[in-house]
C-alpha cells in the first residue's frame, strides 16, 4: 500500500484512467459507427445516439469562432488537470469521497482534452431529447463524468464533519 503521507488520495487516479479509456472507446465506436449528426433512437421520444463534433466548450459555447478556442480550452484542461491532480495528492486519508470527485472530473477533462488536441473538436454521441421540441445538447461519457463529479464536490461541500476530521478550510 502506498504511503498515504507521501502520495495523499493519487492511488485514485485509476479513477481517472477508466473514465478516459471509457470515454475513449465510446468516442471511437460512434466515430466508427454513425455518420455525423446520424441518430439512432433507443427510447422513443426521450434519448438517442447520434454523432456530433463540438468544436467550443459546454453547451458549443464558442464553438462558431474561428479556432483559436480550441487551444484556450486545451490551455484551461491542462492547468485544471494539473490542479487537480496537485489536490488529489493534498488529500487526506479520510477524504475519500472527495478524491473520487476529483478523479472523475480529472478523467473526463483529460478525455475531452485528447480529443480536442488530437481531432480538433470534442466527440459527443449521447443526445436526450423530448419529443421533436427540446434537444440537450449533445455530451458524451466525459461530460457525463465531469458532471457526476462536479455533484459530488457540491455535496462534498454540505457533508457533515465527523468528530475529530478537521474543518475544511
Amino acid at each position: 500500500m502506498p504511503d498515504a503521507a507521501r502520495f495523499g488520495r493519487l492511488p485514485w487516479l485509476w479513477v481517472s484512467v477508466l473514465v478516459f479509456v471509457l470515454d475513449q472507446a465510446s468516442k471511437l465506436f460512434f466515430e466508427n459507427s454513425l455518420s455525423l449528426y446520424q441518430q439512432i433512437v433507443v427510447i422513443p421520444d426521450y434519448f438517442s445516439w447520434t454523432l456530433a463534433y463540438n468544436k467550443g466548450a459546454a453547451f458549443s459555447f464558442l464553438a462558431s469562432e474561428s479556432g483559436w478556442q480550441r487551444w484556450f480550452f486545451a490551455a484551461i484542461a491542462v492547468v485544471v488537470s494539473v490542479v487537480l491532480v496537485v489536490w488529489l495528492k493534498r488529500l487526506k486519508a479520510h477524504e475519500t469521497w472527495l478524491a473520487l470527485a476529483l478523479a472523475l472530473v480529472l478523467g473526463g477533462a483529460i478525455g475531452n482534452l485528447f480529443d480536442r488536441v488530437v481531432y480538433g473538436h470534442v466527440i459527443d454521441f449521447i443526445l436526450v431529447h423530448w419529443q421533436s421540441r427540446w434537444y440537450f445538447p449533445a455530451f458524451n461519457l466525459a461530460d457525463s463524468a465531469i458532471t457526476l463529479g462536479a455533484i459530488l464536490l457540491a455535496l462534498d461541500m454540505f457533508k457533515p464533519q465527523k468528530s475529530g476530521e478537521p474543518a475544511h478550510d
